[in-house]
Formats: structure tokens, sequence, C-alpha cells
């Protein structure tokens, strides 16, 4: 109990513009088989006792590091030391961030693996494996490996120059080594198996490769080409668990078809959301749904949870002004329809003066107050279960 009351307390601090309207009008529909989202009435008694009781969790938490994998939705800068185009260390990215600087996030502030970590105790951000700015003490308590524009599948990460998955797992294991010389075999053992292990890709794959380049489309269907990523991402899982990992969160695929660049281009559509694109997001996420069963069935001893941003999302971009924003179909920066990376710098003198009445900072990824909210949700909701 003391647990969600931390996880509300921090949400509402982290949204704190929110219109009370949120709390009383949100459906049961957001996230499958799960009730609404609950949150704590906003009023300075509450708050005072929610934030005390954030602290008693904070200083009992179970989960000891937040290890990462993924794409641009999780990368803290990785792309900053690779000589890829796939970068964001420059305004106005960051301009959010503590001290206003941009670090590599594709974001104007926090990214959710940041509030995942602060929600479980740990530290307030997430670092990037390769910035040399830090080392293995502060690895020891997160680590992302992720690299913006990558994907399961290594034709994707191929498209612009960045690391691939299987990188990324080799990357882990050269951590694991330098957590083992750190902490001692046996608590760098302990540690990895009671770490939270998460996964966050897939949207690239679609977007960047399969409907974007030729060679994938040439060999599969959509639904081959979803069956063809989710062997990949079993095949990761496995590998994880053979590693040590035991407590490892699936992501699933938000709804593509509403971000800014595929509204701006789907025309015909009147800039609505591109429904095959949502339609391959729910197709996808059912595979990895059913993955997580199969797993939890065959590997002793895993705790692998599906985590799904798609209706959650799904709800904020289609009732934006129940979440206190006041555009969700155009992004933050530049005009808002098709700018992202370096194109989101050429444009930043357009940029809008407050990204937080915007689900979108660029035409790909979300606000810092978009990630506040989804993060909250899935971690209430999904990750509390791997404590």
């Amino acid at each position: 109990m003391i647990y969600f009351l931390m996880l509300r307390v921090h949400h509402f601090l982290l949204t704190h513009s929110l219109q009370i309207k949120l709390y009383s009008k949100v459906t049961p529909s957001i996230m499958e088989g799960h009730s609404k989202i609950s949150l704590c009435l906003p009023n300075i008694l509450c708050i005072i006792l929610l934030q005390l009781l954030f602290l008693v969790a904070k200083n009992n938490a179970k989960i000891p590091a937040i290890i990462v994998f993924g794409d641009s939705s999780v990368d803290a800068g990785n792309n900053n030391f690779i000589p890829t185009i796939a970068r964001s260390n420059f305004e106005p990215y960051g301009r959010d961030f503590d001290g206003g600087k941009a670090t590599g996030r594709f974001s104007n502030g926090k990214i959710p693996t940041d509030f995942i970590s602060e929600a479980f105790g740990l530290q307030k951000y997430v670092p990037a494996y390769l910035d040399p700015r830090y080392n293995i003490s502060d690895f020891a308590i997160g680590v992302t490996f992720a690299s913006a524009a990558t994907g399961y599948d290594n034709a994707t990460s191929d498209v612009l120059s960045v690391i691939p998955l299987w990188r990324q797992l080799e990357y882990y294991k050269g951590y694991q080594k330098n957590l083992r010389a750190y902490l001692g075999e046996s608590k760098a053992n302990e540690t990895i198996a009671e770490a939270l292990h998460l996964m966050s890709l897939g949207t690239n794959d679609f977007l960047e490769n399969y409907y974007t380049m030729p060679g994938r489309a040439s060999r599969f269907t959509p639904q081959q080409y979803e069956t063809f990523l989710a062997s990949i991402a079993e095949n990761f899982i496995r590998n994880l668990y053979g590693l040590g990992a035991r407590k490892i969160s699936l992501g699933g695929l938000p709804p593509m078809g509403c971000l800014p660049l595929e509204r701006t281009t789907n025309i015909m559509g009147q800039n609505d959301c591109v429904a095959r694109y949502n339609t391959i997001s729910v197709e996808f996420n059912d595979k990895l749904k059913n993955l997580t069963t199969k797993l939890n069935q065959e590997l002793p001893g895993i705790k692998l949870v599906f985590s799904n941003p798609y209706y959650i999302m799904l709800h904020i971009i289609r009732n934006p002004e129940l979440y206190g924003f006041e555009s969700a179909s155009v992004a933050c920066c530049a005009t808002g329809m098709f700018e992202m990376g370096y194109a989101c710098s050429r444009g930043s003198m357009f940029s809008c003066s407050d990204a937080s009445k915007y689900v979108f900072w660029d035409s790909f990824h979300p606000t810092e107050r978009t990630n506040s909210i989804v993060a909250s949700y899935v971690v209430e909701h999904v990750l509390s279960h791997l404590q």
C-alpha cells in the first residue's frame, strides 16, 4: 500500500498542473485488465502525507538497479559517442532538463527510465553506458545501453549506423564483468538477479525500416515481420536469463499511427492517426504479451512482465484536455509536424514556449510531462509486481 501511495504522490508532483477533472473522467479502458488511473486528490494534507510515505518507500526499495536496452525512447546519450546523425545533444533538446542541458535524450527533459529509476528510490537519472563522465559506481545502480534509431532487426540499426541490440548485449556482458570487480562476485550476482531489466524498442523496425526501406517488406508480410521481430525479442530475453537476469520488462509499442509525423502525412485521413500503423502496434503487442506468458512458463524463476504503453498513450492523445495538454496532433519543436533530431534544431526558433502543454516534443518523441505520466502508470500497474 505504501508503495502505491508513493507512486501517486510522485505522479502528482511531476504533473502538478493537471486539471482536477482528470481524476474523475479517466476511464477504466486505458489499459487492458487494469482499473482506472488512481491519483490522490490535490489537497495539502494528502500531499504532505504521501511525500512522507514516498521517503519510507524509497528507503525500502527492492530493486537495486535499473538496466536498460532499447532505442531513442530510453537512450540517455549513447549515440553522442558513436558516428551517427541520430543525435539530440543540442538545443532545444534538454531545455527543461536540469541546467537546461541537452544530454542526448530525445525529449525536452527526462525520459521514462529516469522517472522509473526515481520511483524505485534509485538515482534521479539513468546514465548512458558510453558517457565517459560516469563509471561503474554510477552504473551499479542504473545504466542504459540503448541507442536511438535502433531496433530488434539488425537491418534497422544499419539505417543510421547505430548500436544494434546484439551489441547492447555485449556491452552488458562487459558491464557484468566490471560490476563483479566492483561489488564482488556474490553481491554482483545478487544485484543482477534483483535488478530491473527494461527493454523498449520496436517502433523503428516498422517506421524507419519495414515501411521505409525496400528490403524487409519484399521478404515479409507485416504479420510475418512481427513474428520475426518477436523471435528476436525471445532470443534476447533468453540470453538475458542465461546471464543471470530474472526481473525483466518487455516494452510494447505505442500507437505508432498517432505520432505527429504520421498524422502530418495522413492528408487523405484529415491528419488523424494512421489506422494501419496502430493496427500493427496492437498486433505486435499481442505477440509480445503471448511471449511473456510462454517464457514465464518455460524459464524457472523468471519474472517477465509486459509493459504496454499503447492504451495509456492513446487515451492521452485522444483526450489531451483531461491531462492538461493543449495539443496532441503536433509537437512542440519547430512546426511540430515533421521535425526531429537536427531538423528540430534548425527550426528551434518556431518551437513552442511551454512544452508541458504538448503531448509530443518532436515528431516522434513525447515531452517530459507525457513521459512522467506514462512511466508512473506503467510502474504502478506493471513494474510494481517485480518488487
